[in-house]
């Protein structure tokens, strides 16, 4: 089995809810261990992260060392770097065997392509701020100055402060469908450009939900902030949207 997860947000909130969604996510790992050929995280894994070349963030060890040994096992571990972890270097391919993609990307899986990405920078051509914003975040004069000018305390509690205000910004409420509107359309004309595409898979939103448009088929996924967390499985037979029930009494 083929899964899609994003959005866990490692670090978020206070010290009880870090340990709840971790214990949670580990959970899920477990179980999906059983059967699982590879694994893709869509994005934001983590509310933080920015390496230094010797400095990584502390914490998470839990979630790293059964990433790691889900690709010991032979399991395709693949990140696709989202908004709050796209200053990622090379630890978490040396550590834990995770392949990381930083831009948007087609593969073929069981035997279909799927388009997959976080889904924080597409189709913004109408928000000028917005496109200035990632574009100097994602640009690497900016992350070589960052290193060498911002000492990696005070690089995280910038990165704790950003992400607060950015959580802030959008609410505790889940946001209306018509937020998922332009990824949709972006999904639809890259499909009318690409003939051999016909399924997106996206975080960033925290909405899941699944838009069929014609033969094209949108999915999106849950962050797990919540009681329950929407993950996608995917098969030779099709992909589906599941839930996991976020229990803190077993997490």
């Amino acid at each position: 089995m083929i899964y899609f997860v994003s959005d866990i947000h490692l670090g978020c909130g206070t010290k009880e809810q870090q340990e709840r969604t971790e214990r949670a996510f580990c959970r899920w790992l477990d179980a999906i261990a059983v059967d699982a050929e590879r694994l893709y995280l869509l994005g934001d894994v983590f509310d933080f992260w920015f390496e230094y070349h010797t400095v990584a963030p502390q914490g998470f060890v839990r979630t790293l060392a059964r990433l790691a040994e889900l690709a010991d096992r032979g399991v395709e571990v693949v990140l696709y770097t989202g908004n709050h972890d796209m200053w990622c270097l090379d630890y978490l391919k040396r550590e834990c065997g995770i392949r990381i993609e930083y831009a948007p990307k087609v593969e073929t899986i069981a035997g279909c392509s799927v388009h997959l990405a976080h889904g924080d920078n597409m189709n913004i051509k109408g928000e000028p701020m917005l496109k200035l914003m990632n574009g100097l975040f994602r640009s690497e004069v900016t992350r070589w100055l960052f290193r060498w000018l911002v000492h990696p305390d005070i690089a995280a509690m910038l990165g704790r402060c950003f992400s607060g205000k950015s959580r802030k910004s959008h609410g505790s409420e889940l946001p209306p469908l018509s937020v998922l509107d332009p990824l949709v359309e972006y999904a639809v004309e890259h499909s009318a450009q690409n003939s051999g595409v016909k399924r997106y898979i996206f975080g960033h939103t925290h909405l899941p939900h699944k838009r069929e448009c014609g033969d094209v088929e949108v999915l999106f996924l849950s962050d797990w902030s919540r009681d329950e967390a929407t993950y996608a499985v995917m098969d030779s037979h099709g992909v589906e949207l599941k839930r996991f029930e976020i229990d803190e009494t077993i997490s």
